[in-house]
């Protein structure tokens, strides 16, 4: 089973790509996913962020209010930064648990796990494969804005906050351009697929 990394900037649309890999059958794992449950009420975790941004975080559930969150944190890199090292490592480790699992029993060709901060967490020695989803800046802004509420100048400030796409395809095996529509990148996800994953050309 071959282990794979997808990650790209925040409107890139590797949520995207990730589903159409669910579709050609790889198990698919997010590692949003993973980070939400990392500070789930009565985790360390969920302990640590209060103990870090205050009570003024939980909602009326009584769980983390992951806006109100992103609130203190998108707006301060320094406030961003201390979130990742409260939450990156216990990730990592679930990640490494879900890996291990799939490798010993699982069916499927690919586990691809879905990460948006893969590299800046250092994630990438967990997976055989890193794959990079990008698409240009105006088209990322639009994106991010519709699908978070959010004006230009908030989403603006957000993709300021990440990694560039050139420093990601850097160090990306393989590069996704996702610039079309879905059709053309569905297409382009299945020739990777078939070529890097079931030995096809």
């Amino acid at each position: 089973m071959k282990t794979i990394g997808l990650t790209g900037g925040m409107g890139s649309g590797k949520s995207t790509v990730a589903g159409i890999l669910r579709e050609l059958g790889a198990t698919v794992v997010d590692a949003d996913l993973l980070g939400h449950a990392a500070y789930r009420r009565g985790t360390p975790g969920f302990d640590d962020v209060i103990r870090a941004f205050g009570d003024n975080v939980v909602g009326v559930d009584g769980e983390v209010d992951r806006k109100r969150l992103g609130a203190i944190v998108f707006s301060d890199p320094q406030r961003l930064a201390a979130l990742n090292r409260l939450i990156w490592p216990r990730i990592r480790e679930a990640l490494q648990d879900r890996i291990d699992s799939e490798r010993t029993g699982g069916a499927a060709p690919a586990l691809v796990t879905e990460a948006a901060v893969l590299f800046e967490a250092g994630w990438e020695d967990l997976f055989d494969e890193v794959w990079v989803v990008t698409t240009s800046e105006s088209t990322a802004l639009e994106r991010l804005a519709a699908r978070d509420h959010l004006t230009k100048v908030m989403a603006r400030g957000r993709l300021s906050l990440q990694m560039t796409s050139g420093a990601r395809t850097q160090r990306a095996d393989v590069v996704i351009e996702n610039n079309g529509d879905l059709e053309t990148l569905r297409r382009t996800v299945t020739r990777i697929w078939n070529t890097r994953v079931k030995g096809m050309t």
